[in-house]
Formats: structure tokens, sequence, C-alpha cells
């Protein structure tokens, strides 16, 4: 595993000082659980600290990039900028899932590509850069793994919102999500969802839940909709 740990610290530019901390970082609950580990060794508490720094930084990011915007669209747009669709989408730029330490249980039933898991490791990676680095350090990595692409981010989280306003602007017709197919067991279900405006097949998706395949969806129909003009 030190061996893929290390791979990891090249991945993200960090060489840890205290190897334990990113150790701690990909050690979810399960594996803890499965070994009889005292429960606090897993990254759930680098997981409450992570979280804290990102939400300072996310926070300055805004305050500093947007100076007009008021208070109430600052905690609106944060919140989309940090949750849980946001970080699991960046873990998978650094294909955080592979690298995490899970029980049996878990890794069976798709674990390493569940958002939940993904989202929290990444807040935990988050703390133990900022716990072995300090705050420039765990600023560096949010700014480059978590604060990128954040037009093409929103784009996505908010794809069926923006579709609909784009399609009521245009008068278009009706917007209508069918699911036309799903495979896989039922712990690790994979759903096909096609987007119609009108009669008309505009986007298709797949994911691990029906809402998931239908943003997949409406986002490729953006984009579509957005070549056509």
């Amino acid at each position: 595993m030190n061996k893929r740990l290390r791979e990891l610290e090249q991945k993200i530019g960090y060489k840890f000082r205290d190897f334990s901390l990113l150790e701690r970082a990909m050690m979810h609950s399960s594996y803890t659980n499965e070994r009889h580990l005292p429960k606090y060794q897993c990254n759930e508490r680098l997981e409450f600290l992570g979280d804290a720094v990102l939400e300072l930084v996310s926070s300055e990011f805004l305050f500093k990039g947007s100076p007009k915007m008021p208070e109430g669209e600052l905690t609106k747009t944060r919140a989309s900028m940090v949750c849980e669709p946001s970080l699991a989408l960046c873990a998978r730029d650094i294909d955080l899932g592979s690298y995490l330490l899970l029980g049996k249980g878990e890794e069976a039933t798709g674990g390493r590509m569940r958002d939940s898991v993904t989202s929290d490791a990444m807040e935990a990676l988050i703390g133990a850069v900022y716990l072995d680095g300090g705050f420039t350090s765990a600023k560096e990595f949010i700014h480059r793994f978590v604060l990128t692409d954040l037009e093409d981010k929103k784009l996505f989280y908010d794809s069926k919102t923006i579709l609909q306003e784009m399609v009521q602007a245009e008068k278009m017709g009706e917007i209508t999500y069918r699911l036309v197919g799903t495979e896989g067991p039922d712990h690790n279900k994979s759903f096909h969802t096609e987007v119609l405006i009108g009669d008309k097949v505009s986007g298709k998706g797949a994911g691990r839940s029906k809402k998931a395949s239908e943003q997949q969806a409406a986002y490729e129909a953006i984009l579509r909709l957005r070549r056509q003009r």
C-alpha cells in the first residue's frame, strides 16, 4: 500500500513529512471496524478538520474574486462549490477512490466509486496536508484540485435547472427524463437516462443513481444546444 500512496503523493505534487497522516486520510471507517482498530484511527477526524480548512479557503477565494457579491449569494455559491458531488468530481480527477483502505463489505458494494466516500476522503486529505504542511500547503492543494474549472462544475451540478431555463427562454417544448435501462447488481447499479425536449432525444446520461444519470443527460443536452447556437 505504501507504494500506492507514494504514487498518490506524486499525483498531488505534495510529499508528506509525516506519511502516517496520508495513510490515515485514506483509512475508511469500514477498514478500522473490520480490523477492530480504535474508531479514532479512521479518516473521520481528518475529514472534520479538512472541511473547516476548505470552508475558509473557498470563502476567501470568493470574497476576493467577487467583491460585489452579497453575503447570501456568497454562501450559496460556496455551498455549491464544496458540496458532496463537487468534491467527488474533484476526487475522481485524481482517482482518489483507488487509494482508499476499505473494509471488504464496503469494497464489495462499490465504495470506491461512492460520492459520499470519495468526497469525505478528499476533505480528509485536505486535513492531512494542513496538519503536515500548514495552511499555505493546504491552500495550494485546494486551489489546484478543488477551486478549478468552477464554471464547468456549476454547469454540471446545476444542469437540470440550467437546461430548464434555456428551454423555457426559447419556448422549445416540454422536458422529459426517461429511464431507458439499468445494469449491474442492486448494490452497484448503473442507471441510463435520456432527456427529451418535446419528442426529440437531446442528451443521454449514465450514473449510479437516477438523479445522477438525469444530471449527466441534461449536461449533454446543454452542450448540444450551445453547439447549435
